[in-house]
């Protein structure tokens, strides 16, 4: 069962990245060009949501091989950091 969540979610936040991505890229251009500090900010906030994204991937398979707390727990912090240090990093910029 936990496999199957942290495998939607991390899933979930890898589209949820690439489309962060993708507007930062294109929908963002014009504002880093008046704010070109904050340009780094978004790019970190990115890179460090694909990567907790892909972590939980990892998880969710980990989750079918090893079933428990460990993998649980593991889940659940992935998740939450991404959502505060990613999801701060957004509201930064």
């Amino acid at each position: 069962m936990m496999e199957r969540l942290f495998t939607m979610l991390g899933a979930g936040l890898m589209f949820l990245g690439v489309a962060a991505g993708a507007f930062g890229a294109h929908g963002l251009s014009g504002y880093f060009l008046r704010f070109p500090e904050l340009e780094g900010t978004f790019e970190t906030a990115v890179r460090y949501h694909i990567y907790h994204a892909l972590a939980l991937l990892a998880v969710g398979w980990a989750a079918t091989r090893w079933p428990g707390a460990l993998t649980t727990w593991a889940g659940y912090l992935l998740f939450t950091g991404v959502i505060i240090f990613s999801g701060s990093l957004y509201l930064l910029v």
